[in-house]
C-alpha cells in the first residue's frame, strides 16, 4: 500500500466528516458512488468468545443511492421537523486501516468513528460509537465510497433517532 493512498483515503473521509457536520448534504452525496450499498446492521447480544454478535437478517439502515437522495431532499424542506431546530454534531473519525480491493483503483477501509450531536438548548450529548467498512474506489479522477457497512458498538441505540448518516 502506498503511503500516498493512504493520506488520500483518510483526507477523504475527513473532508467527508466535515461535509456532515456542517449540514452539506448534498455535497456529500457527491461522494457515493451511483451503486453504493448503506447499511448498518443490528447488533446482537450472543454469548461466547469470538462468536459473531452483527445481525445478518435485520438492520438499522439498508439503502441505495436513491433513498439517501430521498432522505437528503427531505432535510431541505419544512417537513424535516427531526431537524428543526438542526442538530450540532460532530463526526471523529480515526484508526484509518487501508488494503487493496478487488479491483484497481479500489480499497477497502476500516474506520473507527464516535458520532455526537445536540440540539437546541438541551444539555443531553446524544453519542453513537462503532466500526464502518468501506469500499472506496476512484471513479473519474474523484474517490467515491462504493459500500458502507456501519457496525455500531451498541447493541441497544439510544438516540432520539436515527436521521443521522454514518
Amino acid at each position: 500500500m502506498l503511503p500516498e493512498i493512504q493520506i488520500e483515503i483518510a483526507d477523504f473521509l475527513y473532508r467527508e466528516a466535515y461535509l456532515l457536520d456542517h449540514r452539506m448534504y448534498k455535497e456529500w452525496l457527491d461522494l457515493l458512488s451511483e451503486d453504493i450499498v448503506y447499511r448498518m446492521p443490528m447488533r446482537e447480544t450472543v454469548e461466547g468468545v469470538g462468536v459473531d454478535n452483527v445481525a445478518s437478517d435485520s438492520a438499522f439502515f439498508d439503502e441505495s443511492k436513491a433513498a439517501l437522495t430521498t432522505r437528503v431532499n427531505r432535510y431541505y424542506t419544512k417537513s424535516a421537523w427531526v431537524e428543526n431546530p438542526a442538530t450540532r454534531q460532530r463526526h471523529f473519525i480515526s484508526n484509518i486501516r487501508v488494503e487493496s480491493g478487488s479491483g484497481p483503483d479500489e480499497y477497502k477501509v476500516v474506520s473507527y468513528f464516535l458520532y455526537k450531536r445536540s440540539r437546541g438548548s438541551h444539555p443531553e450529548i446524544e453519542e453513537m460509537l462503532g466500526e464502518r467498512h468501506d469500499t472506496i474506489k476512484r471513479v473519474n479522477g474523484d474517490w467515491k465510497i462504493a459500500s458502507r457497512i456501519i457496525i455500531p458498538d451498541q447493541t441497544v441505540i439510544t438516540t432520539m433517532n436515527m436521521s443521522m448518516f454514518l
